[in-house]
């Protein structure tokens, strides 16, 4: 009985020890989610995301990207949609990203995101306006190349 308790807590330490062990690095990359691929990238010392594909990025013919029509800016509303740099600012700190800024393309409106990597492969992110609580997850899953 001793054993097999021993055994299981060391299995819990040891993953605790591998998932602190991602460098914040690891999120550079492309993911993909239902609706969204992106592709993050360092900048700096915080980390960006280009948008390389939505599920509405194209018009009806399916080739013509959408235009970014909804942006405050109206000097940005001809921009296409497609490759757009949509997150910036996301910072690691202790063990999570935070304080990043989340540029919507089918509302116009920035959004605060937050986001954790549970592994090398799997990141959950969380965009909000105000209080993380009220706002939307999104989970990725890394593309391999």
């Amino acid at each position: 009985m001793k054993k097999s308790l021993l055994v299981v807590i060391m299995l819990f330490v040891s993953i605790g020890t591998f998932a602190q062990k991602l460098s914040p690095d690891q999120i550079v990359g492309i993911w993909q989610c239902e609706d969204f691929k992106i592709e993050i990238f360092k900048s700096g010392t915080t980390y960006s995301g280009k948008l390389l594909w939505a599920k509405d990025i194209f018009e009806a013919d399916g080739k013509t990207p959408k235009k970014d029509s909804n942006n405050p800016s109206e000097k940005l509303r001809n921009r296409s949609r497609q490759g757009i740099v949509h997150i910036t600012e996301l910072a690691y700190k202790d063990g999570e990203y935070r304080d990043g800024k989340l540029y919507s393309v089918q509302d116009g409106n920035t959004y605060s995101l937050k986001g954790v990597l549970k592994n090398a492969d799997n990141l959950e992110t969380r965009g909000y306006k105000g209080i993380p609580m009220i706002g939307k997850t999104f989970i990725w899953k890394r593309v391999q190349n």
